[in-house]
């Protein structure tokens, strides 16, 4: 059992490539000190999975949205039946929902994008829940949007944040808190440490995004979702290789590799020992601030998460 309490702000343990190791996941990643998972759907299709896995554990906050990615594939009833989810399911929060304009999101109308986005973000403040926001490549789009629906005193979560320094003010200012997954190994150290120090101690999340967002550092140490150990060339190349679309989140192209390295949420502690050492803190301090921002996040009403 780990010495500190981590909240995985941001995954996707009903992503097919995982779902039937789900429970496994779950307990090693619970024996390790993750105490609870926000579990994102991303469409029409996945909300009645990531439900029941609400429902069956009681580490999981259930979240839907319909993410940018599959925006194309919903049905005209799409945002009726999205309602309806928070009516029946009141412990759940609003995600993963957004923009992108990044190699996938460019091969989708981007007015559609932000017309379904704005609509989530609008029920988000509405039902005053959280939500997990995408965003590849349209910060400053991302801005305009949060100061024309916002501000969000429930919150926001930039997801995988991988954004400028200078944007973080503006952004805490309208209600978002700043996530860091797997993804932020890809960016350069200079850039990643002036990054961190401009996000407030109660803004600051830590995620796993899984299963994707591998972390890239001390690959000899990862939690492996099949039991196999990976090369640090394999995990190189499976989850390295999305940095060059500067992206928050997305690694979701990588399932259309035929080797990927699937990450486990145990992984968050690689993620809190990179955040750590970028910000010259002892984990057990990020691991705190980290655990406590996202109680606060998460404790909405109706949430199964109580303030402590």
């Amino acid at each position: 059992m780990s010495s500190v309490k981590l909240f995985d702000a941001h995954c996707h343990l009903q992503d097919p490539r995982v779902l039937n190791k789900a429970p496994q996941l779950i307990a090693t990643a619970l024996d390790t000190g993750v105490a609870r998972f926000a579990v994102n759907g991303v469409s029409e299709n996945d909300w009645s999975l990531v439900k029941e896995m609400g429902e069956r554990y009681p580490s999981v906050v259930p979240c839907f949205g319909l993410h940018p990615w599959f925006i194309r594939e919903r049905t005209p009833n799409w945002f009726n039946t999205l309602k309806e989810l928070f009516e029946v399911t009141p412990s759940a929060a609003v995600g993963e929902i957004g923009i992108d304009k990044g190699s996938h999101g460019k091969t989708i109308d981007f007015a559609d994008q932000v017309d379904v986005f704005q609509k989530q973000l609008q029920l988000a403040k509405e039902l005053n829940k959280p939500a997990s926001i995408h965003c590849v490549r349209a910060f400053g789009d991302l801005l305009e949007i949060m100061k024309n629906v916002g501000p969000f005193p429930a919150g926001v979560i930039l997801h995988s944040y991988l954004g400028s320094a200078e944007m973080v003010p503006e952004l805490a200012k309208l209600g978002a808190y700043f996530s860091f997954s797997g993804f932020l190994m890809s960016m350069k150290t200079q850039k990643a440490k002036r990054m961190l120090a401009a996000v407030p101690s109660d803004r600051i999340l830590l995620e796993t995004d899984a299963p994707d967002a591998t972390p890239t550092l001390n690959v000899d140490t990862l939690f492996s979702v099949d039991g196999r150990s990976h090369s640090k060339e394999e995990n190189l190349s499976t989850s390295g290789g999305l940095s060059d679309e500067n992206n928050s989140n997305s690694s979701k192209e990588a399932s259309n590799r035929k080797e990927e390295t699937l990450n486990h949420p145990a992984n968050i502690h690689h993620v809190l020992n990179h955040v750590a050492s970028l910000l010259e803190l002892s984990k057990e301090e990020v691991a705190e601030a980290s655990y406590r921002n996202a109680v606060q996040l998460f404790a909405y009403q109706g949430s199964k998460v109580q303030l402590e």
